[in-house]
């Protein structure tokens, strides 16, 4: 572990990332010693640190640390979390914090071709997102509501839970976007109010409009999952994963409509590529 690019494996009790989940983080897989789609990270990491008012870190800087942190290791994971810093008691910020750095690098969770092709199995959790505008599509450090959603379930076949708001619409994953393909459409619900605005979310939909497939973000009832002919979810490290059943539906990945399977092995081949930095 890196932190302001020294290696330490201790940060201040008096950092603010610790007292109030006062910072923001990415998580970022390397192939190669590369970090992958790094572009896309750090233009999220701005967004959101413009948002919260912390200053920006140095994208250069960053780089040069998380290459250090992944260095000797040809594949793993990078956690990338910038915190205001440390700041005292009281939830006001003092001014002039210097933004802590903090970069870990772990161990690279595999999925298997059989997910990639066979579909993932999900769940609708009980933990509702509540509602802020002021923090939706950013990934900052407070990840209560999706540490209460993950805990509803440990059977090891169920990969993933999906998330709603208060009103029932459906927002995201505990861990990853969702989308839906009906017809010749594609939809991922708008974040408006809450969710986190993905990479690869923004990946795949880049990469519709280019093949022509027509993309939609708005607000998607629960009730339209059963009507969709397919579903996907995606988060960097999974990138692109088909879902095979939600709660009693059951869907065929085999018998996706062809756009779809040109889009997700499109998304696939470019999820993991390493930018030239």
């Amino acid at each position: 572990m890196l932190v302001n690019g020294t290696p330490r494996s201790t940060i201040s009790l008096a950092d603010r990332g610790l007292h109030y989940g006062d910072g923001l983080f990415e998580t970022v897989p390397v192939v190669d010693g590369r970090p992958c789609l790094w572009k896309r990270h750090m233009e999220r990491l701005g967004r959101g640190c413009s948002r919260l008012g912390i200053p920006v870190p140095n994208p250069g800087v960053l780089l040069s640390e998380s290459l250090k942190a992944a260095e000797g290791r040809r594949r793993c994971v990078l956690k990338v979390i910038v915190t205001r810093g440390q700041g005292g008691r009281g939830y006001r910020p003092p001014p002039g914090l210097e933004p802590n750095r903090i970069v870990i690098a772990d161990d690279w969770h595999e999925y298997t071709d059989e997910q990639r092709r066979l579909g993932v199995a999900v769940r609708i959790c009980n933990t509702r997102l509540g509602c802020n505008p002021a923090l939706a599509g950013i990934k900052h450090l407070n990840r209560l509501e999706q540490v209460l959603a993950r805990s509803e379930w440990d059977d090891p076949a169920t990969l993933e839970g999906i998330m709603l708001d208060a009103a029932g619409n459906v927002v995201e994953g505990t861990m990853s976007n969702l989308f839906l393909f009906s017809g010749t459409r594609l939809t991922t619900p708008a974040l408006v109010d809450c969710g986190v605005a993905g990479v690869m979310r923004a990946l795949v939909m880049a990469t519709a409009r280019e093949i022509g497939v027509e993309v939609e973000e708005r607000q998607v009832p629960l009730s339209q999952l059963d009507g969709c002919e397919a579903l996907f979810i995606t988060n960097s490290l999974m990138g692109a994963l088909p879902v095979r059943q939600v709660g009693e539906r059951v869907f065929d990945p085999s018998a996706f409509p062809a756009p779809l399977r040109e889009l997700l092995a499109r998304v696939e081949r470019r999820a993991f590529q390493t930018d030239d930095l």
